[in-house]
């Protein structure tokens, strides 16, 4: 059997792209390289051999003159320094149009049609903002009036927060899923709508990752996934995947809320010892088990650090990937294809607490590889092509 890994590294970019200034981002933008220098380095062993330390200067991951993998930087095509942007290109799926943000917060008519068909009674800020800042913001008000908390950020999302102890969780969904169809009907043209669950712990609110759901535009074309689905073999989605994608091209996914979780399933995924009988979406027919897919997502990196400016925390999570890494690859099967990358950068050591338009890091590695260090290359969709030379 042969099978594709992709593991994406959620926002670990390695240097602006020559465009950054027009996303509001900094020549000095580079995620990767700085959170390595503000820790003092990083011990990346796995990811060294595969010769991460060979497309950048990174303080403790050295070059290495006989890599185990091939390596390449990308520059995105994509309009956009999102998730949606990212993986979407990453599965051959170029975006020539920028999605919409909302620096002012959404328009009234937006809103109003969202509260008459919730039914919501109405909601609270409707401004950019940080989410765990929010929370804590209009907690008391939220408990008062029971409205949804409505934000977004320099991204193209719309992001509804509730504590699911007050509203709950399947109603939160349902409002997300009423949001996404306003936005499409009324032409917004809008990467994601986000549901933030929260729930106040000892006093504080506090986000709820495991709950959390993205949904999506749908792909307005097919990608890597719809292909090999299309040839009836697994495509599976692990984190926040199956929600990128709004199930396109998939044939099993499951959520995770936290990295090690998301790893701890890559790796059984890899041994086959996941139950996929229990993720499986119901119209699945797998009629092919020559090739498939294992895709995942690793979000703490992005979401839990590097839109927190805690460059501590996103050293620690990497260089806990990095461990699982050398499981994963422990376990891969001879004919097995690994791509390690990510989807846009969120320097954590850089001002402001949003995405950064980056360049991103490949890391690809199969028993009896023969290395190559491609330099830099234009289009995330390089993965694309090498999963479809690989598989098809």
């Amino acid at each position: 059997m042969k099978r594709a890994v992709i593991i994406v590294i959620d926002s670990m970019g390695i240097g602006a792209m020559p465009d950054c200034k027009e996303y509001g981002d900094i020549p000095e933008c580079n995620t990767l390289k700085n959170v390595c220098r503000a820790n003092g380095g990083l011990k990346l062993p796995v990811m060294e051999s595969l010769g991460l330390g060979n497309l950048c200067d990174l303080e403790g991951v050295k070059p290495t003159p006989n890599p185990r993998g091939t390596t390449v930087v990308l520059k995105e095509e994509s309009k956009g320094k999102d998730t949606t942007t990212g993986h979407w290109e990453i599965a051959g799926l170029v975006s020539e149009k920028k999605f919409e943000t909302f620096p002012n917060g959404f328009p009234k008519e937006l809103i109003d049609e969202f509260v008459k068909r919730t039914n919501c009674g109405g909601v609270l800020a409707n401004i950019p903002a940080s989410g765990t800042a929010i929370i804590e913001q209009l907690n008391d008000e939220h408990h008062k009036t029971k409205f949804p908390i409505v934000y977004t950020s320099a991204d193209s999302v719309f992001q509804i927060a509730v504590d699911t102890d007050l509203i709950p969780l399947d109603t939160l969904y349902s409002w997300c899923r009423t949001a996404r169809s306003v936005l499409d009907e009324m032409g917004f043209f809008v990467a994601r709508v986000i549901a933030r669950p929260y729930k106040v712990k000892d006093g504080k609110p506090t986000r709820i990752s495991a709950d959390r759901r993205d949904y999506s535009m749908v792909p307005p074309a097919d990608t890597i996934l719809n292909r090999v689905k299309k040839l009836g073999a697994e495509v599976i989605g692990i984190g926040k995947i199956e929600d990128i994608f709004a199930k396109s091209g998939i044939t099993h996914a499951v959520h995770t809320g936290s990295n090690r979780e998301g790893l701890e399933l890559t790796l059984k995924a890899v041994k086959g010892e996941l139950a996929l009988d229990k993720i499986a979406y119901p119209d699945t027919k797998i009629t092919n088990k020559d090739i498939g897919i294992i895709f995942t997502n690793l979000v703490d990196t992005d979401m839990l650090y590097g839109h927190r400016n805690d460059y501590k925390g996103y050293g620690s999570a990497l260089e806990e990937i990095d461990t699982y890494l050398g499981k994963i690859i422990n376990e891969l099967l001879d004919d097995d294809l690994l791509i390690i990358t990510a989807d846009h950068g969120c320097d954590p050591t850089v001002p402001g607490t949003d995405h950064t338009r980056e360049k991103v890091p490949v890391l690809l590695y199969k028993n009896g590889i023969n290395p190559v260090n491609f330099g830099e290359m234009t289009g995330f969709k390089f993965i694309a092509l090498s999963v479809a030379l690989h598989l098809l």
